[in-house]
């Protein structure tokens, strides 16, 4: 036990999270007992309720992004952050599950990148297959990187140490159960999360005198370092979000909000990552599986109180960040200088007793690795179906393709150990994030959306829009300032995620225009190749479940997306 660990535990800590991953090994074991075939393990034989599949559609994306990359930028950047949120979420949320979902259920694919075969052939396939798999290899580094700079603040392992440990801990229960056990673990997970965040919350806020006391901390720290630090008002009020985009101009900053986060990077994000569509997919009923999305979209409006408000919180109370806010260098954290993303790690440190410390980093353990099982059994899927089955050995038998996902489950683990030292490098986890969706959701989402309500588009224009829309947003990170450190030129004055917000602008635009000029000169498929692909083309009753209408208004898919939408809107006003 080293001498310099950030987080000082104690004998009941280290028992509650030993209990926990009992627990979650257990629910491994228990998942394996019930798998027999292929659609057992990648899609938990399309059996669970709409509210479990539910709240793990909420648990998958409540992992690094959600607790360490958005307590950072809370941090760095104050109210501004809950965009991610109630703009960059909810809406898309709506519009897959009332719009997209019963494309994805209704056709029996089991991937995105499948349905994108189905679309456009085997070139747009391919293309979208290799991109995700890599989306997921890197993504899944950063959960595993936060993971393991929770095992070093504990223990004070060194990271490497750290890291390996972590990955075995998820590679167990992921290869024992499928995605029933990554699925019950992260409903577990979603309860432990909230329950070991809120109280983080509230002690953190009675530390600084409630919300008017942290008003006049950030105030205070603002008017101290106007250089280095943004100005109060632009900190405590969500639009027009300056310090968020790092833009100048209040209309470029709301018109790179709505556009950029708003439409592209959230649209590309939630209704074509298979990360999120699986647990949709693995639903008992179309109708479950439509309101899916729509029943996650209630837990995660309020998620940014107990993510981005710590982050907030820290910044006034905890001295090594307010220092590193200042820009002051100061020594220490997880990364050798304590950056944004140990917000949430010192704050911890600072308010909680024993015992409710032991929960809080149970919780954190249970957020990271519910993201990293999330990526590697949506890598798993697409490697073995999608790659392996369609391009390297077709027509084997199903124990075959079973075996392959299970040692993909396993590369993919030992790779994202190597992709994890790439997410170390950044101060705010978010910038890097941001950045990889800008890369690989935001054509996907352009060539998608294009394709399901236009069925003049050709599949030659499939594949090379996907190409020509991830090549503009790697030219345009390159071309910012500090995306990638020294790789970087600086040509192009933005920087973080505002940056990324360009990006994803300048890839969905590109996409669009080049898959309709080669669309008009490329040959498109026949219509009845379409049916259950193209809106126009795929009749109504195979949109819908023909029972729905006959369910009470709060189990039926169009009044529960309204009511969501009413909540959201309230938030954004009032904030």
């Amino acid at each position: 036990m080293a001498s310099d660990t950030i987080i000082s535990a104690s004998a009941v800590d280290y028992l509650i999270v030993f209990l926990y991953f009992a627990v979650v090994l257990g629910i491994g074991v228990l998942a394996r007992r019930q798998i027999s075939d292929s659609v057992d393990f990648f899609l938990s034989g399309r059996s669970l309720p709409a509210w479990v599949t539910g709240l793990a559609f909420i648990s998958a994306n409540l992992g690094a992004v959600e607790i360490m990359g958005m307590s950072a930028s809370g941090a760095e950047f104050g109210l501004p952050t809950v965009h991610y949120f109630w703009v960059g979420a909810i809406p898309a949320m709506l519009f897959l599950g009332v719009v997209m979902m019963p494309f994805y259920y209704g056709s029996k694919v089991r991937s995105v990148p499948e349905f994108m075969r189905r679309r456009f052939g085997t070139g747009a396939h391919l293309v979208n297959a290799i991109s995700f798999a890599v989306a997921q290899l890197l993504i899944a580094g950063i959960n595993l990187f936060l993971l393991g700079t929770i095992i070093q603040a504990l223990l004070g392992w060194d990271l490497y140490v750290a890291l390996i440990v972590a990955a075995v801990i998820v590679l167990s229960y992921i290869t024992l159960g499928g995605l029933s056990a990554a699925i019950y673990n992260e409903v577990l997970q979603f309860f432990v999360i909230v329950a070991s965040l809120l109280p983080l919350t509230l002690l953190g806020l009675h530390r600084v005198g409630g919300w008017d006391g942290l008003t006049d901390g950030i105030t205070r720290a603002a008017e101290s370092n106007p250089d280095t630090i943004p100005p109060a008002d632009q900190q405590l009020n969500s639009w027009p979000g300056l310090p968020l985009t790092g833009f100048d101009s209040e209309l470029w900053s709301v018109v790179g909000i709505v556009f950029g986060l708003g439409f592209v990077l959230s649209f590309g994000y939630w209704t074509t990552n298979f990360v999120e569509v699986q647990r949709a997919l693995a639903s008992d009923s179309i109708s479950s599986a439509r309101k899916t999305p729509i029943i996650g979209s209630f837990p995660k409006m309020f998620v940014p109180f107990i993510t981005i408000v710590p982050g907030m919180i820290a910044a006034v109370l905890v001295n090594e960040i307010a220092d590193t806010k200042a820009g002051k260098v100061v020594e220490g954290g997880t990364s050798g200088d304590v950056t944004y993303n140990d917000s949430l790690l010192y704050l911890m440190r600072e308010v909680l007793p024993n015992g409710l410390l032991g929960l809080a980093i149970a919780g954190l353990l249970a957020a990271f690795m519910a993201g990293m099982a999330a990526n590697i059994s949506a890598f798993n899927t697409v490697l073995s179906y999608d790659l392996w089955q369609q391009y390297v050995v077709k027509e084997r038998s199903d124990a075959y393709y079973l075996t392959v996902g299970r040692v993909a489950t396993v590369a993919a683990t030992v790779i994202a150990i190597f992709t994890a030292t790439l997410a170390s490098n950044f101060s705010n986890i978010m910038d890097y994030l941001q950045a990889l969706f800008g890369f690989f959701n935001a054509p996907l989402f352009a060539t998608f959306i294009l394709g399901m309500f236009w069925k003049r588009m050709t599949p030659t224009a499939g594949w090379v829009g996907l190409v020509a829309g991830t090549g503009s947003a790697v030219l345009v990170a390159i071309l910012s300032e500090d995306t990638f450190g020294s790789w970087s030129t600086g040509t192009i004055p933005i920087s973080g995620q505002g940056a990324a917000f360009v990006a994803a602008g300048v890839a969905f635009a590109v996409d669009v225009v080049l898959s309709i000029v080669v669309s008009l000169v490329t040959k498109p498929k026949e219509a009845s190749e379409l049916r259950g692909l193209v809106y126009s083309e795929t009749p109504r009753a195979d949109l819908v479940d023909p029972q729905e209408s006959s369910y009470p208004w709060y189990r039926r898919t169009l009044p529960l997306a309204g009511v969501s939408l009413v909540l959201v809107t309230v938030l954004n006003i009032i904030f």
